[in-house]
């Protein structure tokens, strides 16, 4: 059962006029196809005849006319925002960001983009604390009506995930997965938005919360991704998981420099502390990869580096390796080009020409770093993704969930702490 319970209400101060913003996928694992064209929201599809998403799905707002008086109010997530009480916190740094319970009502979310390799996410925080300069979920925020730039300012911890979770496998996750022509459970990933272990986990306990409710199932197929050491805390559920279901763990390194990882991802742990993890989750037996993403043009592709990270990945025990060029969406290229302008002045001319008007660089930069991944993986022997060899072996002998569905849907109803 989830750590987090309802405080009393406080509402957040400021509210925006709601702007329309592509969807897209929450992952781009496939960084050297041409730039995709925005997928419809759910709105559109609700408004087209299709069926409406629950609302802890991205959606968008229609802007108001010029002739309303006042603007239209807020629905979907940016009215569960704007409604969410503060949470209680003991850290007592000035700079913390502001934490909020947000009362959501699902907490594993269908991908249904073909450019990435799962069909849910779990994402246990809306907004990250580690601020990466060239975080690609910014986008995230503004589905709320917040201003891409308060990613790491305003954090939302999501309530009752655990028993929302329990609810959502069993109503709604599949064993039988049509991509793989029904022979393999759906793929869940973790982690994909916003970090499941950055700060806010040590108070709040969300992602161990939802990872202990995995833990009482059987067959399904699990990954996650973080840039945190805190996932050595979670040894224990996550032997239990893997010794049930398909477990894949994926630690992002882009930079051995710790000057550098520190200018580019201010408050994520230091890269030796990613790598001694990958090294004490292997020994404890666990699946174990590296993602080498996002490569910065100019500032972490330079000959060797990429090199390095990937020989030191390996000996620390990594399974896989793979690394994509920097996808920026609009919301990230609004705080990344400045901070390029100011931190790499000689850089800031061609990272306009490339990203001003597209998310991915010239299709022939990425072809040549596709080409030298490949070579890396060729030298020290990885995989390209951690399902091969791993996930086939994913098999169901049975679903044990020890929980009442009905009972914790009337508990939700009523408003009940979980």
């Amino acid at each position: 059962m989830s750590p987090v319970l309802p405080l009393p209400a406080s509402r957040l101060q400021t509210r925006r006029r709601p702007v329309r913003r592509p969807v897209v996928s929450f992952l781009p694992f496939c960084p050297n196809e041409p730039n995709p064209k925005p997928e419809a929201g759910p709105l559109a599809r609700e408004q087209a005849g299709g069926s409406k998403e629950n609302l802890e799905s991205p959606v968008a707002d229609c802007p108001p006319t010029p002739s309303q008086i006042s603007p239209e109010p807020l629905v979907g997530i940016a009215r569960l925002a704007a409604k969410s009480p503060a949470a209680e916190t003991k850290r007592q740094s000035a700079e913390k960001p502001e934490y909020f319970l947000l009362p959501v009502k699902s907490i594993l979310n269908r991908c249904d983009s073909n450019r990435v390799p799962f069909d849910w996410t779990i994402n246990p925080y809306r907004g990250c604390e580690f601020a990466c300069k060239y975080c690609y979920a910014r986008y995230t925020h503004e589905y709320m009506e917040i201003d891409g730039g308060e990613f790491e300012k305003k954090i939302f911890v999501k309530q009752h995930a655990a028993a929302l979770l329990a609810r959502d496998v069993s109503q709604k996750y599949s064993y039988e997965s049509k991509a793989s022509g029904f022979t393999q459970a759906e793929h869940i990933a973790i982690g994909t938005a916003t970090d499941p272990y950055q700060p806010a986990e040590r108070e709040y306990g969300v992602t161990r919360a939802c990872l202990e409710e995995l833990a009482k199932c059987e067959g399904l197929s699990i990954s996650v991704i973080t840039k945190s050491n805190q996932i050595v805390r979670d040894i224990d559920v996550l032997q239990v998981i893997a010794g049930k279901s398909s477990l894949t763990l994926n630690i992002t390194v882009t930079t051995l420099k710790p000057r550098l990882a520190r200018l580019l991802e201010p408050r994520a742990p230091r890269p030796d502390l990613r790598l001694a993890a990958i090294k004490e989750l292997r020994a404890a037996g666990l699946h174990v990869g590296v993602s080498a993403s996002p490569l910065l043009p100019g500032i972490t592709d330079h000959d060797g580096e990429l090199e390095a990270v990937a020989e030191a990945s390996k000996n620390a025990g990594a399974e896989w390796f793979f690394s994509g060029v920097l996808f920026l969406m609009p919301a990230s290229a609004k705080q990344f080009l400045p901070f390029i302008r100011e931190k790499f002045p000689r850089l800031a001319k061609q990272y306009d020409q490339w990203y001003k008007r597209n998310a991915y660089p010239p299709e022939e930069y990425r072809k040549k770093v596709s080409e030298r991944v490949r070579r890396i993986r060729e030298k020290f022997g990885f995989a390209a993704r951690p399902w091969e060899g791993i996930r086939q072996n994913s098999c169901r002998t049975q679903l044990t969930l020890g929980w009442d569905a009905t009972a914790i849907s009337g508990e939700l109803q009523n408003g009940k702490p979980l």
